[in-house]
């Protein structure tokens, strides 16, 4: 009896959160809040998470990654979080008031770094480093306004100008949802949930009719793309991310490329190819993971259908997803036909943060396929990357980003795609 009558007031208070479609247009869209809950009872995920595993069989940790690992590790604050870090001198210290003050996208990025080692906040050879990183994060966040898409105080940073005023914001979503269910016990896990809670409420109130953000930067499509890659894995990990929001940055993502030419689209990108590719790829690949992930049940809800209206809705899911899936493997086929050309390769002209975040960005696509490709872009950005790591273990950019926090962090995300998170059920399927 308990049973039914619990089912039935998780129905009726399912049914008091239903909400009209939004009409598009310039203005914010109106979204319901998105909660994800503690279960003080229990140590393993929500139910319905999606677990994650690596799409190919992980290299063993090059001597090259473990001395940028130590590097990062050396030059955390104290206080948990990083700084920019030392820049290029030809960026004229431009930033010397920022230059040795944490801030969360740099700390994010560190952070996500040391996880794809094979490490959590709880376990690992830089547990105690990720949950210092991470309780820095969530106290930036608990100290935000409510309604904004600021998750920092901190304005003008290298990587804010650079990427996208909400950098911080999209970095932190792809952090929390890498740790939820991994902090050492309850109280942390809490507090992580409502830090969860607040960013995903943040991004889902804050987004544009058209799927983005707004904000300004010199590169800004690689926020969108960090945005389109925070929302699916939150979504992969709590099942509860408003669909409806994570649906238009699909679509925005998948508008970027033009199959007909096999063009992608300039806007955000700073008039650079690579960049501009990079972040359609890398958001359409992060989309079509959760598709992938969530396929099996909407053929089933098409199946046991009582209704019309239940039937298209499902047919009409499905269909989305194939759609998502054909643009996503003309795009990537677009890409692979000129990994073979230094121009495009070298982006701007030289090693820069947004460089390496593009290389991860064009990595987690190519390794979801695990095919011949894939090999050859390992091997030889692996190379390249070796090539122009400084003694110390950091790397450097040369133009625009150059702080040596984030330009590390990038690059060993880089040459740890093969340990990129992938839905289990994407993964089964692609091997």
């Amino acid at each position: 009896m308990c049973k039914w009558i619990l089912i039935i007031v998780t129905l009726i208070v399912g049914m008091m959160f239903i909400e009209a479609p939004a009409a598009f247009g310039s203005e914010k869209v109106a979204v319901k809040p998105l909660k994800v809950n503690v279960d003080k009872n229990s140590d393993e995920p929500a139910a319905n998470a999606v677990k994650w595993a690596p799409a190919v069989k992980p290299k063993p940790l090059s001597e090259s990654v473990e001395k940028g690992l130590r590097w990062l590790v050396e030059h955390q604050d104290k206080n948990g979080g990083w700084s920019q870090g030392e820049e290029s001198t030809q960026m004229g210290n431009s930033m010397d008031k920022l230059k040795d003050k944490p801030n969360v996208a740099d700390t994010c990025a560190a952070v996500l770094a040391l996880i794809r080692s094979g490490s959590t906040p709880s376990k690992g050879q830089y547990a105690r480093n990720i949950l210092a990183g991470v309780k820095f994060v969530i106290s930036e966040v608990q100290e935000s306004d409510a309604n904004s898409l600021f998750v920092t105080q901190i304005q003008g940073t290298r990587l804010q100008v650079k990427l996208g005023t909400y950098i911080d914001t999209f970095l932190a979503s792809m952090v929390f949802a890498e740790v939820t269910g991994k902090m050492p016990d309850k109280q942390s896990e809490q507090e992580l949930a409502d830090a969860f809670n607040k960013v995903m409420d943040k991004i889902e109130s804050n987004q544009r009719a058209d799927g983005t953000f707004g904000g300004q930067g010199w590169a800004n499509a690689l926020s969108v793309s960090m945005a389109t890659k925070g929302l699916n894995r939150m979504a992969q990990v709590s099942g509860k991310v408003d669909e409806e929001v994570r649906v238009r940055l699909e679509d925005y993502a998948r508008d970027q490329f033009d199959q007909k030419s096999g063009k992608f689209s300039p806007t955000g990108s700073a008039g650079v190819d690579l960049y501009a590719s990079a972040s359609a790829l890398g958001s359409m690949q992060d989309s079509d993971n959760t598709n992938d992930a969530r396929r099996e049940d909407v053929q089933k809800q098409l199946s046991e259908a009582t209704t019309e209206p239940e039937r298209q809705k499902a047919k009409a899911t499905l269909e989305r997803f194939d759609e998502n899936e054909q643009t996503l493997h003309s795009a990537r086929e677009a890409i692979v036909k000129k990994l073979d050309d230094k121009q495009f390769i070298a982006g701007f002209g030289s090693n820069g943060g947004e460089e390496f975040l593009s290389y991860m960005n064009i990595g987690e696509s190519l390794v979801v396929k695990g095919t011949e490709e894939w090999k050859k872009w390992d091997k030889e950005i692996t190379a390249n990357l070796n090539r122009i790591q400084n003694n110390d273990g950091s790397w450097t950019g040369h133009h625009c980003i150059t702080g040596r926090t984030f330009c590390t962090s990038a690059a060993l995300l880089v040459l740890m795609t093969d340990r990129a998170p992938v839905p289990v059920a994407a993964e089964i399927k692609r091997r």
